[in-house]
């Protein structure tokens, strides 16, 4: 199965919604299509939330002073590797209120650079997507020619 397959199944599940049906001649970003989007980006910062709730937890279960200074080092790279995980979760919860704020100003699902529909399927895969599959290659391309 494809990487994005995989990862939409991932997000919808999470949802718990089913993959949205489109009906013959629908509008696009209509108000089932905004309600269905909602639903996936609201229920995803919950999950996100829980687990930053849960790192703090556990850190200040496991916080422990080990003499050893293997130990210690080993326990300082995994917190240190949870609190990287949890920065960049900590973007994601405020790309997907950036994106809730656009489904509210009826401003979703509408490519940033060229102006086009992005496509009930690539947002399904990632809900946060801000341009459409064509504009995103273009600007991954033009990433790699500035780094190489």
């Amino acid at each position: 199965m494809p990487k994005s397959k995989n990862k939409a199944l991932g997000i919808l599940a999470l949802a718990n919604v089913e993959a949205y049906q489109e009906k013959a001649g629908e509008e696009y970003m209509n108000p089932a299509q905004e309600n269905h989007f909602k639903k996936i980006l609201d229920a995803w910062r919950v999950q996100l939330r829980e687990e930053v709730d849960r790192t703090v937890t556990h850190m200040q279960d496991e916080a422990a002073n080990f003499p050893d200074p293997v130990d210690r080092a080993a326990q300082e790279e995994e917190f240190s590797l949870e609190l990287r995980t949890r920065d960049r979760e900590r973007k994601l919860i405020k790309k997907i209120e950036k994106t809730l704020q656009l489904i509210e100003d009826e401003d979703f699902g509408f490519c940033n650079s060229c102006g086009i529909e992005i496509g009930i399927r690539r947002l399904e895969a990632r809900p946060t997507a801000d341009l459409c599959i064509e504009c995103k290659t273009l600007s991954e391309i033009k990433e790699r020619q500035m780094a190489g």
